[in-house]
């Protein structure tokens, strides 16, 4: 039982080589690195589509009010006798398939001049319930025309603080308002 030197020099050099030998192998490292990396990139990538997405879902929704409120602009819709629905069918038939058309809120009034086009809110901030009450009075030749349009587009991303939503039912209000004067038709 008595150790040489001998012995316990042969034991320090297979102890430093096994040491050495695990210090300079690599196999796994990129597993843990991938395990320390991983989630926060898969987080940042699904905030970036998540707040692409909802800029893209805007943009649909501002330019298919844009394209429906020339109906009105020109006189077409009042030719056609439109009311609530039929302009929000109108809408629709421009937003690409990506919005709930019954989820869809319009409102068209006629207003006195340009300075009185305000806007009220139309959700409450503590339930996330609409207070709009839609409407549609698309008014006459030369009439000055407010039309607007709302919806609540979904959220999915709450991870780390990072959540799009600004109401409390977990989703965004998109908007787009549209004020202009109708043609002499």
């Amino acid at each position: 039982m008595f150790l040489s030197v001998q012995n316990i020099g042969a034991r320090l050099i297979r102890t430093a080589t096994r040491r050495r030998r695990f210090l300079a192998n690599e196999s796994g490292v990129t597993a843990v690195e991938f395990a320390m990396l991983g989630l926060p990139f898969f987080v940042i990538i699904g905030a970036i589509l998540e707040t692409a997405l909802i800029f893209f879902a805007s943009q649909v929704l501002d330019s298919a009010l844009n394209d429906s409120a020339r109906l009105i602009r020109t006189g077409q819709a009042q030719a056609q006798n439109y009311n609530v629905n039929t302009f929000r069918g109108a809408v629709c038939s421009e937003l690409y398939g990506l919005f709930d058309c019954k989820k869809l809120k319009i409102r068209v009034s006629k207003i006195n001049d340009f300075s009185s086009a305000g806007l009220s809110s139309v959700i409450d901030p503590k339930t996330g319930k609409w207070k709009l009450v839609q409407s549609y009075d698309d008014g006459a030749a030369n009439s000055i025309i407010m039309v607007e349009a709302y919806y609540k587009w979904p959220t999915m991303l709450d991870f780390f603080g990072f959540n799009l939503a600004d109401l409390p039912d977990n989703t965004r209000l998109l908007s787009s308002v549209r004020v202009f004067r109708n043609e002499p038709f």
